[in-house]
This record gives structure tokens, sequence and C-alpha cells, in this order.
């Protein structure tokens, strides 16, 4: 995700961290090659004058915008919901955290042995649920990261990201049933951890529905296609009514239009890690250090900063 103060009216010209920009040009490029070719032929290939006006190019122009601006519309929203989950999953963490040390009766932990303590391990294995989540919706498993949080046994059983998954929760589940038989935690206690566990289960379900359900492809298709034909017949509606400047028009429209379609195509994918998706490394960490620290660790590790205006 892109982190930086909002630019002046004159820099906004010569950015490209985070710009389309990138994604575009080349098409951009032969968008206007093309612009450049009919304005100097004026229109003509061959002997043969292709005449278009600029009617046709209004109303499908008008209807394309609306369709773009739907589209993007709903990438948005993919990306917003996206957010709110794992805005969520933060929140449930730090609940599941306030629960597991006020709620749970017995002696405070000791910090030199954190995984000796049930509650901390509840602690320490809901940072590991955010890891793995994480490792999943951006299909990079990296097991050796949670094993800080876990006990050796139920490391080496967790396997990958998306049955590590099952397995923490399942192990939440069997500490918590645990607690209840040694009379450490009553059955209404009980009862609100339990809520706060199945919170952070639909947390990770809204997330799979998200990367596994695109939107539609033939709308998506459709889409690409006219964006596509729009912008490369459009010098031969405009040379005959503006002549030279033709390829400035062109080029101002086509990066418009081509640039929302790449935009719509990045962000109706929020978990990836290009500039514009969402920073799941940086809210992870985030989990992190509030867990950590109120499991009684001094020493959490640092919150996670931009790079190159650049958050992960």
């Amino acid at each position: 995700m892109i982190v930086r103060d909002r630019p002046t009216g004159f820099q906004l010209f010569f950015i490209l961290k985070g710009s389309v920009l990138p994604r575009v040009r080349r098409v951009l490029a032969a968008n206007i090659l093309v612009a450049v070719a009919v304005t100097l032929l004026h229109g003509a290939f061959f002997s043969v004058k292709i005449t278009l006006t600029p009617i046709p190019f209004s109303l499908i122009g008008l209807a394309l915008a609306i369709f773009l601006g739907f589209r993007n519309a709903t990438a948005y929203d993919r990306w917003w919901e996206g957010r709110r989950l794992w805005g969520g999953l933060v929140h449930d963490c730090r609940n599941l955290a306030r629960q597991c040390l006020s709620l749970v009766d017995g002696p405070a932990p000791e910090a030199a042995r954190p995984l000796a303590d049930i509650r901390t391990r509840m602690i320490f294995r809901a940072i590991a649920y955010a890891h793995a989540l994480r490792q999943l919706l951006r299909d990079a498993p990296d097991a050796a990261q949670l094993r800080p949080y876990l006990t050796e046994e139920e490391w080496r059983a967790c396997g990958e990201p998306r049955a590590a998954l099952q397995r923490l929760m399942l192990g939440m589940g069997g500490d918590l049933r645990r607690l209840q038989a040694d009379g450490l935690l009553d059955g209404p206690r009980a009862a609100a951890i339990d809520h706060t566990l199945s919170s952070m289960v639909q947390a990770a379900t809204g997330c799979e529905r998200l990367r596994t359900t695109p939107i539609p492809f033939s709308y998506t298709l459709l889409l690409h296609r006219t964006a596509y034909l729009y912008c490369f017949l459009l010098p031969f509606g405009l040379v005959d009514s503006i002549g030279f400047m033709t390829p400035v028009v062109v080029a101002i429209v086509a990066y418009t239009f081509f640039g929302l379609d790449a935009l719509g195509d990045e962000i109706e994918e929020p978990f990836g890690i290009s500039d514009n998706d969402l920073p799941l490394d940086a809210i992870c960490r985030t989990i992190e250090i509030d867990l950590r620290t109120a499991a009684g660790d001094t020493s959490p590790p640092a919150v996670l900063q931009p790079n190159g205006f650049v958050l992960t």
C-alpha cells in the first residue's frame, strides 16, 4: 500500500510509484503511435479513407466510462472488505489476549517460559494464526515464521498454511476445553472466548472467499475488449476535426481508460504484493507487537515502516 503525503499539483505529473502508468505504458505507447500514424496519413490507409465521426465515440465513451466506474467501484469494495476483515482480525486478537489474561484464573504467566502457560500459549497461537492466514492469501508458505509462537510438537504438526489455520484453531478449542476441565474458566467466560475464536475463523473465511471468488471473467473481458477497440479506433473519429492534436487527445483518453482498467485489475485482488494491495505484513506485525506486549514481552519487534513509500 502506498503511504505518503499528498503531492502538490505539479508533482502529480512526475510520480510513478503507485501509478498505473508502468502497467499500461506499452499499450498506451502503441495507441499513441497508431494515433500519430492516422494523423500523418489523415485517416487514409492504402488510398482508402476511413471516415468516422465523433458521435459514436461520444456514445460509446459514455457507456464505457460508466461500466469502468462500476467495475472499479466493485473492485474497491473488495479491497475495502479485505481491509475490514483484517481490521476485525486485529480487534479479535487483541480481545483474545485481554480475555485470556483477565478471565482465566491462575497465577501470572512466567515471562521466561511463555509457552509453558496455557494462556500465553493461546495468545502466541493467535499471532501464528495471523501469519498463517497471510501466507495462505499470498500463496507464500513459510513454516519457520510460525515456529517461535508454537511448541515444537504443534509446529511440526501444522504443515502448509491452510492446514495450519485449522490445527491452530483446533488447538485453541482444546486449550479452552482444558481450562474448563481444570476449573480455571466457567461456562459464561468460556463462551465469551469461544465467540472471539469464532470471529477469527469468520475473518479468515471471508478473506478466503475474496481470494477464491474474483469478479466474473466474462465481465472483465468485455470491458478489456471494449476499451481497447475504443481507444485504437478513436484517432479515426478525431483526425478530421482536430487534426494534429489527435495524438494528444488520444493519449489523454487512452491513459484514462487503460488506467482505470488496470487499476480495477490491481485492487480486485487485495491480498497480493503490488504497490496498491493491502499491507498484510504490517498488519501482522501490529498483531505481533500488541499480543507480545500483552503477554509481558518487553522487547517486541519494531513497527514496519514504508520502504520507498510502499508498506507491504
